[in-house]
């Protein structure tokens, strides 16, 4: 991952970038955010990462109550300058703008999946962000076919907390935004063929 501030693309140098500036930058399959008005570009995810949030995206869509929409790659705009894009968001059907080019108020849940470059920031930058943000639940999943996991934080008062932990074939269980239970391992197996 790197994060620099862009120059080029017609962007403005002798300002913080906001959520308007992103409309300049070109659709190449890399994740543009931003972190307080700074740049954040993530290249496109491997094949293990996409296999996770497919797998997960299925798993939670197939228990999600009709109250709740999974979606994948949707942007948050937080504020102008604040610009995430978890890899799956948990809203409130309600709330889903279908109009809207991204999230505008706090998802019941932000999952992010951690690919090696990644997974410092998702683990404190981007955790931060959320909280502050006032988004419930945030999971860090990790797809290490040797060791997966998922890491759960809960939104109490200001500031996440641990709330569940589970690694290779531990059962994941979770309450919020709805009951789901996941087992790690399942979600980097190997492919079958049929």
């Amino acid at each position: 991952m790197g994060a620099m501030i862009a120059t080029g693309a017609g962007l403005p140098a002798d300002r913080p970038l906001t959520v308007d500036d992103l409309e300049f930058l070109p659709d190449d399959g890399s994740r543009y955010e931003l972190d307080d008005g700074v740049l954040v570009v993530s290249p496109a995810p491997a094949n293990i990462h996409q296999l996770v949030v497919s797998r997960l995206q299925m798993r939670l869509g197939a228990l999600c109550p009709e109250a709740f929409l999974v979606v994948s790659g949707n942007g948050v705009a937080m504020t102008r300058s604040q610009y995430r894009i978890p890899d799956l968001v948990v809203v409130r059907a309600e709330r889903f703008d279908l109009a809207a080019k991204s999230v505008n108020s706090p998802p019941e849940l932000a999952i992010e999946v951690a690919s090696p470059s990644t997974a410092l920031y998702d683990r404190d930058r981007k955790k931060t962000v959320y909280a502050e943000f006032g988004i419930p639940s945030y999971w860090i999943v990790t797809p290490d076919p040797a060791k997966p996991g998922i890491t759960a934080y809960e939104l109490l008062t200001d500031e996440y907390q641990l709330f569940a932990e589970a690694t290779r074939d531990e059962v994941f269980r979770a309450q919020r935004p709805f009951f789901v239970d996941i087992v790690p391992a399942a979600l980097v197996a190997p492919p079958t063929s049929r």
